[in-house]
């Protein structure tokens, strides 16, 4: 009688009942994403994408904790979620899920690993969007005409990020010892690798006026809200979100898009990708060349400028 295999099938594999719970499961990764000294941004994207998951579970009645989830379970749920959220959000879910699983796998405590054969999903390219001269003179008028304290801190959030693009993260993290002259210090970046940017002679005087306003506080942080507290992410972004409404701007106009149109400006101006992707952060080139690639390209600008056929006698 032939001797059996040593090694268990798929289907053996997913015979074994593990012991290890989702909530056991969530303290490891954490304590993992902690040892790696992983952002506090980043574990809250871990949290919301496996909390949404669960939901998502319950809607399709799918009576399972994440760690017995299968392929199948997973390609279920991509499905569902199709008819429901953007590509984009599905595979942002995708991508937390993956460095979930692949942890697990890891330590052994799933198996098989249901997200190995799992891929995102192609989705269209879509045309970023920035904000041309006009839309940036209308927004930085509206919000000077303020005559406000929030007016004067908002027009300088808006013009330290038109003129260095740092990440809104970034900006809510800058304290005043950070800014030395023209150079500001960005610490809190997403790679963990500290950089300067530079503000034009602008920004940085609409910087000191601003300082002068904001007065002494018990912190150090520079942006702050009118009871004196720091200024929070989700308080500037809901700030330009009123200001588009009031504005009636159709495009998004958001701290990201100044970041685009910051990137925008400066390769239409001449800038290689290596200097701006030093100055946006970049650790990969990847995004830095898609923009490249989007912007330094401009039909109509190079169009205009490398004619050749005025020069013609025709």
């Amino acid at each position: 009688m032939a001797r059996r295999s040593n090694s268990l099938s798929t289907k053996e594999l997913s015979m074994i009942k593990l012991k290890t719970t989702d909530e056991e499961a969530f303290q490891k990764f954490e304590r993992d994403c902690l040892i790696r000294n992983l952002r506090a941004e980043t574990l809250r994207y871990y949290k919301d994408k496996f909390a949404a998951t669960k939901n998502t579970l319950k809607e399709m009645k799918i009576d399972k904790q994440l760690v017995e989830l299968t392929q199948k379970d997973i390609e279920d749920i991509i499905l569902h979620l199709k008819s429901k959220i953007k590509i984009v959000s599905i595979n942002t879910r995708i991508r937390a899920l993956k460095s979930f699983y692949n942890f697990l796998y890891k330590n052994k405590l799933v198996m098989p690993n249901p997200m190995k054969n799992i891929k995102q999903l192609r989705d269209r390219t879509r045309i970023i969007e920035t904000l041309d001269d006009k839309e940036l003179e209308l927004l930085a008028s509206h919000i000077k005409n303020q005559k406000s304290f929030i007016g004067v801190r908002d027009y300088v959030i808006f013009l330290v990020m038109l003129d260095t693009g740092i990440r809104l993260s970034e900006l809510a993290g800058v304290q005043i010892d950070d800014i030395r002259g023209n150079n500001l210090i960005i610490r809190n970046t997403k790679n963990l690798i500290q950089r300067t940017v530079y503000l034009s002679k602008k920004v940085e005087d609409a910087v000191v006026v601003y300082l002068k306003i904001r007065g002494r506080q018990y912190h150090e942080y520079l942006f702050i809200n009118i009871d004196n507290e720091p200024l929070k992410i989700r308080s500037i972004q809901s700030r330009f979100r009123i200001y588009k409404k009031e504005l009636q701007i159709n495009k998004q106009l958001s701290p990201h898009v100044f970041r685009h149109t910051f990137a925008k400006r400066n390769i239409l101006a001449g800038m290689d990708a290596f200097s701006l992707a030093a100055l946006l952060g970049h650790q990969d080139l990847t995004v830095t060349r898609r923009y490249v690639n989007l912007w330094g390209n401009d039909l109509e600008v190079k169009a205009r400028q490398y004619c050749t056929i005025n020069k013609l006698d025709l």
